[in-house]
């Protein structure tokens, strides 16, 4: 992490990613992670069928502790994570930072793909959703656009049909299909949101690894909504990254979006930086890692379509 990272994360903004696909976690290493997280946690990783899932899940609850820990000063050992009833996970005890600072920290997560991102952010919700971009898997594109009509208006599908050849396509669907979920993810209302409420109107300006957009306007029922920030970046060639960021749960704490500093891109962390502050919380079970290594990587079809680039 650069020391202009560390300084923008001082002032109450953090971007993380981790790179799930390319981790081969080695026994140590997944043993290690697997004392390090609540118990309850290890149990549902373990339950995943393919290590590709579990390496995802074990990446994500390492961010959360990871931030918690290092930002809020929490020790690892009483850090306790719990699930809201749509499935966000939050600290059980308020999460501030400093005497002098009466903004709460928000934070989410999203893994997709090869990588597992956490974006925090002091005074205002977040929410965040990373999504590759990958041909799908039992459909040809237009279909599976056919089966996905529901989900956009019809100003949002005359800018993806637009896009260009089918990959570009593509890509301006799943970019809409981020800033959505980042959206939803933000305010926690999970499935019951009806997607068509919103609508997003994309800057001419393209989304790249090198900076970061807070270009997009957010129509909510036919009205832009102008205390929402959508930020848009590129982790690589195939990952879209969007994080929204709106107004705090509780009236008069909440900063206006004029006073976020500039947009950071996502800092790209080993596992030896997930792991720095980290303190296990149980004994050593030597027989997750053989449950772990028995496990195929993913299903069938997405082997092939990875091998097939």
């Amino acid at each position: 992490m650069t020391g202009r990272d560390q300084t923008e994360d001082m002032q109450g903004s953090v971007r993380w990613a981790f790179r799930c696909g390319s981790w081969t976690p080695s026994r140590c290493e997944w043993l290690f992670a697997a004392r390090c997280i609540q118990r309850e946690e290890k149990d549902r990783i373990g339950q995943f069928v393919f290590t590709k899932d579990a390496k995802s899940a074990m990446a994500g609850r390492l961010l959360l502790r990871k931030f918690v820990c290092e930002r809020a000063g929490i020790p690892w050992s009483e850090i306790r994570l719990e699930r809201s009833t749509k499935g966000k996970p939050y600290l059980a005890a308020p999460l501030k930072v400093g005497s002098d600072s009466g903004e709460a920290w928000s934070f989410n997560l999203s893994h997709q793909g090869d990588y597992a991102v956490l974006a925090a952010e002091q005074g205002f919700q977040v929410g965040v959703d990373i999504m590759k971009n990958t041909m799908p898997g039992s459909s040809s594109v237009p279909e599976f656009f056919r089966i996905m009509t529901r989900q956009f208006t019809a100003h949002e599908w005359s800018i993806i049909q637009s896009a260009g050849l089918e990959q570009q396509r593509l890509a301006a669907f799943y970019r809409h299909w981020a800033l959505k979920e980042s959206f939803i993810k933000a305010i926690g209302t999970g499935l019951d949101f009806n997607l068509q409420r919103v609508e997003f109107h994309l800057s001419s300006e393209p989304v790249t690894q090198s900076q970061v957009l807070r270009l997009t306007k957010m129509h909510l029922d036919e009205k832009e909504e102008e205390d929402w920030i959508f930020e848009e970046s590129l982790l690589d060639a195939d990952h879209h990254v969007a994080v929204a960021l709106g107004p705090a749960d509780k009236p008069g704490v909440a900063r206006h979006p004029s006073s976020l500093p500039p947009p950071t891109t996502f800092t790209l962390l080993s596992f030896s930086d997930l792991i720095a502050s980290a303190s296990p919380l149980t004994e050593e079970d030597s027989t997750y890692w053989d449950s772990f290594k028995t496990k195929a990587d993913a299903p069938q079809r997405q082997r092939e379509m990875r091998t097939s680039k």
